[in-house]
C-alpha cells in the first residue's frame, strides 16, 4: 500500500494505516480509553479486530498468528493492568522466538511522572522481556517507529516489540509517508563456512541434526529435507519444534523434550558430530544443560543460528556459522555427500526406535487412556490440521503419541506457559478458518484463559477443546511425590463441569470417562459447527505415559 505524501492524518490513523502497509489483516485486543483514536481508526478498516476479554489471551492470539505466518502478530491493550495481564505473552514470545508487536495504550504526555491513573514506565517493565521497548512523543514519527519494530521483530532472533502510544499523541495530526512492507534480510553462510561443514560431514562416522528454532518457512524447509535427504541424516527436533520434519519422514527421530525416549538421548550423547540447526539448545532439549560438556562439548558441534550472539553463548562450537533459516537452507542445496554414507544403518535404528516409543501407548490406570486417545487422533487428524497446547504433564502425551506431518502444525509453548492453549486456538482459527484447531488443555491450565472460550464462540470458531481433567495440578503433585512423599500441598484442584462451561458460553460440550467413549464424542463435536469442549476424566494415577503416581512417590530419595 502507498500512502499519499503531505496528507495531514491523526496519530490514530496513521497507526493503521502503517500497519495495513505492513500488510496486517487481523489485530487481537482488549479496548481501552487510552488508544480510542486507534480504535477509531480502525472503524472501516481492512483490518479485522478480535476483541478478548483478557490482555494475556489477546497477546497469545497475536503470538499465534506470528507463528502460522513468520510475521509479527499484533495486540494492543491499554495502559497499567492492560499492559501487565499482557506481560506473560511478551515472555512467551521472547523464551519463544515469536515475532509480536505490542501496541499500549500510554497516559497523556503531560502527565507523565506524577503517578497518573494507571501509569507505568514500559521501558523498566518489559524491557528484560522485549527486543525493543519504545513510547512515541511525536506523531510524525509513527510511519519510522512502526516500520523499524517490524525490522526488530522480525530480523536475526524473532521476538516481541512493545510500543506505547500517549492518547493524546494519537490525537495529533502528522503527515503521512509512503511505506514499503518491511521483509526481514536473509543470512547465508559463506561459502568457507559451507566447505567447513562439509568437511566435517566428510570425516564423521556417527552425525545427528539437532533441528529447532525459529525463522523457518515452507520453501526452506523443502530444502532443509533435501538436504537431511541426500546426507540420510538421523533428525532430532528440539522441544516442542516437532513440526519441523513430518513425523512419518523416515529420517525422523523424535522429539528431544522432556521425557525424551532414552535411546534417543543416548544415540545424542554417542554421536561425533552434532549439528544444531536453528536451536539454542536451552535447559529442556539439552536435558538441564547434561547432555554435552560445558562449554566444550566431547563432540565436534556446528552451531548454525540466526543471531550471532547465541553462538557460544552455552557451547563452544567447532564451526559456527551467523544465517537465517532461509539463508541457510539456500546454502546447503549446494552440499551433497562426498563418499558412502557410514551412519545408514544408525538412522534406521533411530527410526525404529522411535517407531517403538510412540506406536503404542502404554496402559495405565483408570478407564479413560488418554494415550489411546492420542493413538486414535494421530490416524483421524488431517496432516493440516492445528494443535495448540500450554503446559503440564498432560502434554507429554502430545508430543510422544501425535505426529505432527506439516509444517506450523502444532504452537505450544517453549517456556512451558500454562493458559496458552485455548487463545493460540482462537488465534489460529481466526487468522486460518480453513485448518481444523484442536485445543489441549489440563484443567489447571484451561482456566488460567479459559475466559477466551467466549471469543471462540463471539466469532463462530468451531475449534476443540480437549480438556484432560485429574483434579490438580499434576506436574507440580509430581515433583512434590519424589521430592516430600506423601506430603500432598497446594495441588489438588476441585474442577467445574467443564461440558456445561461449554454449554453456558453457547459452545458444545461433553463429559468422556471412558475410551470407548471419546471417538463419537469428537465426531459429535466436529459435527456441531460450534466452539467445542470435550472433558476428559482422567485417573489421578496416571500420572505420565511411563509412570502412575504411586510409582514415582519418593523416587528423588532412590536416586
Amino acid at each position: 500500500m502507498t500512502l499519499p505524501n503531505a496528507d495531514q492524518r491523526s496519530g490514530g490513523q496513521l497507526v493503521v494505516d502503517c500497519l495495513e502497509a505492513q500488510g496486517v489483516d487481523h489485530i487481537f485486543c482488549v479496548p481501552g480509553e487510552s488508544f480510542l483514536a486507534v480504535l477509531d481508526a480502525l472503524h472501516g478498516s481492512k483490518i479485522a479486530v478480535t476483541v478478548c476479554r483478557q490482555e494475556g489471551g489477546a497477546t497469545m492470539m497475536a503470538d499465534a498468528v506470528g507463528r502460522l505466518t513468520g510475521r509479527p502478530g499484533i495486540a494492543m491493550v491499554t495502559r497499567g493492568p492492560g499492559a501487565t495481564n499482557a506481560s506473560p505473552a511478551i515472555h512467551i514470545a521472547e523464551h519463544d522466538s515469536v515475532p509480536l508487536i505490542l501496541f499500549v495504550g500510554q497516559v497523556a504526555r503531560g502527565m507523565r511522572g506524577r503517578g497518573a491513573f494507571q501509569e507505568m514506565d514500559f521501558k523498566a517493565v518489559f524491557g528484560s522481556m522485549a527486543k525493543w521497548v519504545v513510547e512515541i512523543d511525536d506523531a510524525a514519527r509513527i510511519p519510522e517507529i512502526i516500520s523499524r519494530a517490524f525490522h526488530i521483530a522480525m530480523q536475526g532472533r524473532p521476538g516481541p516489540v512493545v510500543i506505547a502510544l500517549p492518547e493524546d499523541m494519537l490525537r495529533d495530526k502528522a503527515e503521512g509517508l509512503d511505506l514499503r512492507r518491511i521483509e526481514p534480510v536473509e543470512i547465508a553462510p559463506s561459502v568457507e563456512q559451507l566447505a567447513g561443514l562439509q568437511s566435517l560431514l566428510a570425516e564423521a562416522e556417527n552425525p545427528v541434526l539437532l533441528l529447532g528454532g525459529a525463522g523457518w518457512a515452507e520453501d526452506s524447509i523443502e530444502r532443509l529435507r533435501g538436504f537431511i535427504e541426500r546426507f540420510d541424516l538421523p533428525v532430532f527436533t528440539t522441544f516442542r519444534r516437532a513440526t519441523l520434519l513430518s513425523g512419518d519422514h523416515p529420517n525422523y527421530g523424535g522429539e528431544l523434550g522432556l521425557s525424551p525416549n532414552p535411546k534417543l538421548r543416548a544415540r545424542i550423547a554417542a554421536s561425533d558430530l552434532v549439528l544444531m540447526f536453528g536451536t539454542r539448545l536451552a535447559e529442556i532439549p539439552s536435558q538441564g544443560y547434561t547432555l554435552f560438556e560445558i562449554p566444550q562439548p566431547r563432540q565436534r558441534m556446528v552451531h548454525i543460528h540466526a543471531d550471532a550472539a547465541e553462538l557460544g553463548r552455552v557451547y563452544h562450537p567447532t564451526l559456527a556459522i551467523q544465517a537465517t533459516a532461509g539463508g541457510l537452507a539456500q546454502g546447503l542445496d549446494a552440499l551433497s555427500p562426498a563418499r558412502d554414507i557410514p551412519w545408514r544403518d544408525a538412522t534406521r535404528q533411530a527410526r525404529a526406535d522411535f517407531l517403538a516409543w510412540t506406536e503404542v501407548a502404554p496402559k495405565l490406570p483408570g478407564d479413560l487412556q488418554y494415550g489411546e486417545i492420542m493413538v486414535w487422533l494421530r490416524d483421524r487428524l488431517p496432516a493440516d490440521a492445528i494443535v495448540t497446547n500450554g503446559a503440564g504433564n498432560y502434554t507429554i502425551w502430545v508430543q510422544r503419541f501425535l505426529r505432527f506431518r506439516s509444517f506450523g502444525s502444532q504452537l505450544a509453548p517453549v517456556s512451558g506457559s500454562m493458559g496458552y492453549g485455548l487463545p493460540a486456538a482462537v488465534g489460529a482459527k481466526r487468522a486460518q478458518p480453513d485448518r481444523l484447531v484442536v485445543s489441549f488443555a489440563g484443567d489447571g491450565c484451561f482456566l488460567m484463559n479459559g475466559q477466551e472460550f467466549a471469543t471462540a464462540v463471539q466469532y463462530d470458531l468451531p475449534i476443540i477443546v480437549i480438556i484432560v481433567d485429574n483434579g490438580m495440578y499434576g506436574t507440580i503433585r509430581m515433583h512434590q511425590e519424589r521430592h516430600y512423599p506423601g506430603r500432598v500441598s497446594a495441588t489438588h484442584l476441585k474442577n467445574p463441569d467443564f461440558a456445561a462451561y461449554a454449554r453456558a458460553f453457547g459452545g458444545y460440550g461433553e463429559r468422556v470417562e471412558r475410551t470407548d467413549d471419546f471417538q463419537p464424542a469428537f465426531e459429535r463435536a466436529i459435527e456441531s459447527g460450534l466452539p467445542s469442549i470435550i472433558h476428559l476424566i482422567l485417573d489421578p494415577e496416571a500420572l505420565t505415559p511411563g509412570a502412575s503416581l504411586s510409582k514415582i512417590r519418593g523416587t528423588a530419595s532412590r536416586l
